[in-house]
């Protein structure tokens, strides 16, 4: 499995903009390209649907050499044994899901300023997440930070791993990498494209500059 520190790509599951891809073939398409990390993030399913689901994406990831992140649901994250769990403001405390997942797990945090993010440094978190950078469809009503916050934490604001995500796009990611962004997470820019493999090597390439 991959270190959380050689994620570049993040891709942040929208299901239902994957035109007509079974979760097998998305999950082997981002493994095509390149990608080495998935979260799971699916808002609108039972308990059980959800768990089931899981065990496909944690089967289907140790296949392709694939990290797992579940958003929000601990609980489901130590059921399917993932590597870790994204956690917002309103979800389990970051101290308390640390001391359940113990000290291996990559725990992230949300966070929509530097501030924030010092929060969820001190919790305990793995890596925190900025955002939403640009104005975004998976958050609508969320006020975008821009680039600034990005900058203050690539010159060392945050002295963990950071993630952005928000609204980023193919034709964006460029202005996202120049303010120092290297962890870069991204639903629509993947889910939404006609191919999701040829569109996670592309935003790759963007990441590292090839």
């Amino acid at each position: 499995m991959p270190d959380f520190s050689e994620i570049d790509i993040y891709p942040v599951t929208g299901r239902s903009l994957a035109k007509g891809l079974g979760d097998e073939q998305i999950i082997s398409a981002l493994a095509r390209g390149g990608a080495r990390i998935v979260q799971l993030r699916e808002k609108n399913l039972s308990g059980r649907e959800f768990y089931e689901l899981a065990s496909l994406y944690r089967r289907e990831t140790r296949r392709h050499g694939m990290l797992l992140v579940i958003n929000d649901r601990v609980d489901m994250a130590l059921a399917v044994e993932a590597d870790g769990v994204h956690l917002g403001r309103e979800d389990m405390p970051i101290t308390a899901a640390r001391r359940v997942m113990g000290p291996k797990a990559i725990i992230g945090g949300s966070s929509h300023s530097i501030e924030e993010a010092l929060g969820v440094e001190s919790a305990g978190a793995s890596y925190v997440n900025l955002g939403p950078i640009y104005p975004t469809p998976t958050k609508p009503g969320a006020t975008a930070i821009g680039l600034s916050a990005v900058k203050r934490a690539a010159a060392g604001a945050i002295r963990i791993p950071f993630t952005v995500m928000g609204g980023v796009t193919m034709e964006n990611i460029g202005e996202v990498v120049m303010a120092g962004a290297r962890k870069i997470g991204v639903v629509s820019a993947i889910f939404g494209a006609e191919d999701l493999e040829m569109a996670t090597k592309r935003l790759r390439g963007r990441i590292r500059g090839s």
